[in-house]
């Protein structure tokens, strides 16, 4: 492992969260992904653990750990192959929890930040819409604000965690006229009546609920506003550069479990006398794979240190999901491809990478966004700064 990003302290880390996913978390994977649910009581053993509270100030019950030790728990998460469990996970933890932490006062934190460092209320994020896709600033949830509450109508879509959780980090228009500049974050507890949710059945990440939510009238204490109003675009574009860096790493850690497991299998399966890692074609093949892995491993690597030194990456986080997503999408195809016919069956881990795979290059901002938003950086010397009085996570 990589001395200059890793310590001792963190390679015990890992040890000991590998140990844990594969006693309490392995044996389950099966079930969940069958069943499209994750039983309530491995968010309780997360939470005891700490797992949730990385990057959470000791203050609030977290541990307040540099990201690195992130970088370790969304890795080995990808390991225990199933991405709708690693992104029930995550997107709790570095989706609704970021906002949380960045923020809320400390009222709301208390009320939500704790108890979800705890495993006992669980988050997502609301941002994208039916009909907006990646276009944040033309959402039609509105909030409008009535005495001491806000008045909640419209809806969200391909929300992790959106059927089975406690809140959401919703984001909605509380000057319909303003523009980007009309957009505020509000805490929204997803059993306020008014609310209801829609499971999607998508083609992978099949253990993590993913819904489409539905606001009719839903009443919401102002006191639940985050920061300003006004100011949610500019939380939600800060967010984004986490969420794109969160969905590299997986990517990278993600192509590696699958070259781990191909070469094994690789080393095993004989024909015409010889294990088939010994034919050129595809060693060469291979060994193309691992190059384009450990590229952007590498890479995201260097991406993690400077968002930990505070530095404002939203052009290295957009390139690192970007390519890695692409990467990890190739290399589970052609991991399949070493298997042969045994790739195609369900009974081999080949064919739900491969499912879940896909949506890298989907989900967090498409692929061909992503391009455009470097071509604004790189091409027309657009700038983006960090929010005042924001750090990094």
């Amino acid at each position: 492992m990589q001395s200059m990003y890793f310590t001792e302290e963190h390679q015990l880390f890992r040890e000991s969260l590998r140990d844990f996913l594969k006693k309490e978390v392995v044996p389950h994977i099966d079930k969940w992904e069958a069943s499209g649910t994750i039983e309530p009581f491995i968010w309780e053993k997360f939470g005891e653990m700490g797992y949730f509270g990385l990057a959470t100030p000791e203050t609030y019950g977290g541990l307040g750990l540099d990201l690195f030790y992130t970088v370790i728990f969304l890795e080995e998460l990808q390991r225990v192959n199933s991405g709708g469990f690693a992104a029930a996970m995550w997107a709790h933890a570095y989706l609704a929890m970021t906002h949380l932490n960045k923020n809320a006062n400390d009222e709301q934190k208390k009320a939500y930040l704790t108890p979800s460092v705890n495993g006992e209320k669980i988050g997502c994020l609301g941002v994208t819409e039916p009909f907006g896709g990646s276009d944040v600033a033309g959402m039609r949830t509105t909030a409008v604000k009535e005495g001491d509450n806000y008045i909640i109508n419209g809806s969200k879509t391909f929300i992790t965690n959106g059927v089975y959780g406690d809140y959401c980090i919703l984001a909605a228009k509380t000057d319909p006229s303003a523009g980007n500049k009309g957009i505020s974050i509000i805490i929204v507890d997803l059993k306020s009546e008014g609310v209801s949710a829609s499971k999607l059945n998508k083609l992978g990440w099949r253990a993590s609920d993913t819904a489409e939510l539905a606001f009719d009238n839903v009443k919401v204490p102002v006191s639940n506003l985050m920061g300003e109003e006004g100011k949610g675009f500019s939380f939600i574009m800060e967010a984004f550069a986490l969420e794109r860096l969160v969905m590299g790493i997986n990517a990278h850690a993600r192509a590696e479990y699958a070259l781990e497991y191909a070469l094994q299998y690789m080393s095993e399966r004989e024909t015409f006398g010889k294990s088939i890692n010994q034919y050129q074609a595809l060693r060469h093949k291979f060994v193309d794979l691992h190059a384009d892995m450990e590229i952007c491993r590498q890479y995201n690597y260097g991406v993690v240190y400077k968002m930990d030194k505070g530095e404002y990456v939203v052009r290295e986080a957009t390139i690192s999901k970007l390519k890695s997503t692409e990467m990890a999408d190739k290399v589970a195809y052609d991991c399949l491809q070493f298997l042969g016919g045994y790739g195609y069956i369900e009974d081999y881990p080949m064919a739900r990478m491969f499912r879940d795979s896909r949506l890298g290059p989907i989900g967090g901002g498409t692929s061909e966004i992503l391009k455009e938003i470097i071509a604004k950086i790189v091409i027309d010397k657009k700038e983006y700064r960090m929010p005042k009085g924001q750090g990094s996570l």
